[in-house]
């Protein structure tokens, strides 16, 4: 599943160039998969390959985005309209797969009717009106981690059951809940640890600290 979004990107990719059909050694290449396991992967959707020929870039495209549940349109709410939830809800891409921002959020009242991306900030009481009226699906968590569990725990009351969490911390949900968690930090340490494994440290860089430690 983590790889579908993956190659339904490449797919996208392709098209945009004009690429009207490919191997699976060439989506795979895309995608930055192998291809073995891309054809393994594609295998539990069905038979949408032809041998020698390969797949068609915008059928398979169509069969992707079915399955993941992208082509019926899924209402956003964002909470938390800082830096992060002002970048989210500009950020484009979320429209063109499927998303629609239906309402954002914020507990602060010097920003309620703040437009962004064409939507006026509205308080977080509105929260379970706003779910009800849209049927939102999906819960959008851009707050400072101290309010994160409280705003998630609204989310849940309300009815939402999907939620993509940017706070820096651990949610916790009753069963039947789905929490995606984004934490930039944390994916930038992994790129640091790999970082220092690619040379030895300079003597001169060593952490403070750490002179001498074997």
């Amino acid at each position: 599943m983590a790889r579908l979004p993956v190659y339904l990107r490449a797919l996208n990719s392709l098209l945009e160039s004009e690429i009207r059909s490919c191997s699976s050694e060439e989506l795979a290449t895309a995608a930055g998969v192998n291809s073995a396991k891309l054809r393994k992967d594609l295998s539990h959707l069905g038979s949408y390959g032809t041998r020698g020929v390969g797949y068609d870039v915008e059928y398979l495209r169509y069969q992707i985005s079915r399955e993941i549940g992208l082509t019926q349109d899924w209402p956003v709410v964002i909470v938390g309209i800082g830096n992060l939830g002002h970048a989210l809800a500009n950020y484009s891409g979320f429209t063109s797969r499927g998303f629609r921002t239906v309402a954002l959020l914020d507990a602060d009242a010097t920003r309620h009717g703040e437009l962004v991306a064409g939507l006026k900030i509205r308080g977080f009481h509105e929260l379970s009106a706003i779910v009800h009226e849209h049927g939102v699906a999906i819960g959008v968590i851009a707050t400072p981690a101290a309010a994160a569990q409280s705003v998630c725990d609204e989310m849940v009351a309300a009815g939402i059951r999907s939620v993509l969490n940017f706070a820096p911390m651990v949610l916790s949900v009753p069963e039947g809940v789905d929490v995606r968690m984004v934490d930039l930090s944390s994916e930038l340490q992994i790129l640091a640890y790999h970082e220092q494994r690619k040379a030895p440290l300079h003597p001169e860089a060593a952490p403070t600290g750490t002179a001498g430690v074997a």
